[in-house]
């Protein structure tokens, strides 16, 4: 592969709850030799890219804050330019609360009062979240998804519910879709990418565990895309068979990238 700028995923890829995934290290290494400082992209919307970057210092590796993206930072882009004014209610984690106040998101307590509303992962989703969210499509005239994931994978080996769960499930009590869904692969995403990475697409490696976003975003971006197998596609449920798009290479984890580049 003649690899000249890099996307990986983090969730699933670089780490699995608070540790790191085996030959994570050694496979960002390998790029960093190879002259490419990746651009770390996840669909998880709960902390801000300089959350994610002290986060991932923590576990021992050296990121700065502008070479990470996230699906709440995209969304929060999109509502500080499109509807920075209007009234945004939230059914998400109080990390995304932080990052569309941060860019000056009018946001309100009251469903009723909503002319926007997003949905995101957050841990507190029960019943009066689902009910809350309802209320405020009945007013909303923009519905946001954070990102599509249905699942993500947590720390302890199994696949948890994640944003595209929560989203569907408020969708679905109201009858209607979201009018935008972020994160990978959206357009929007991609073209945040795209700003970031000083690299054709045709020489971009991108590099993540699912087959519906991450691979789905190499494809739509014509880069080059490797699977990895260490978060939520495992071998047995790629063997298995997919509609999805096909990765260009498939690897064990993150550390197998020093054998094709």
């Amino acid at each position: 592969m003649d690899v000249r700028g890099a996307v990986v995923d983090l969730d699933g890829t670089v780490y699995r709850g608070d540790t790191l995934v085996e030959g994570a290290r050694a496979g960002i290494d390998a790029l960093r030799d190879h002259g490419v400082d990746p651009l770390f992209v996840t669909n998880n919307p709960t902390r801000s890219p300089a959350a994610y970057a002290r986060r991932l210092g923590e576990m021992g590796l050296d990121v700065s804050a502008d070479r990470v993206l996230s699906a709440g930072s995209v969304t929060a882009q999109f509502l500080a330019e499109r509807h920075p004014n209007d009234e945004t209610f939230v059914v998400g984690s109080d990390g995304l609360r932080e990052q569309l106040r941060a860019v000056g998101v009018s946001l309100t307590d009251d469903p009723h009062a909503a002319t926007v509303l997003v949905t995101s992962h957050t841990y507190g989703f029960d019943y009066e979240a689902l009910t809350e969210g309802y209320w405020a499509l009945a007013s909303a005239e923009t519905f946001v998804g954070t990102d599509p994931d249905l699942t993500y994978p947590g720390g302890d080996g199994r696949n948890r519910p994640g944003s595209g769960a929560i989203t569907r499930a408020v969708g679905a009590v109201a009858d209607r879709d979201p009018d935008h869904e972020f994160g990978k692969p959206s357009p929007e995403t991609l073209a945040a990418i795209r700003e970031r990475l000083d690299c054709d697409p045709a020489h971009c490696l991108v590099v993540g565990d699912r087959l519906d976003t991450d691979v789905a975003l190499g494809e739509r971006g014509g880069m080059q895309t490797a699977l990895v197998l260490s978060g939520s596609t495992t071998r047995s449920t790629f063997e298995a068979g997919d509609d999805g798009p096909t990765p260009d290479v498939v690897l064990d984890h993150l550390g197998d990238l020093r054998t094709v580049l």
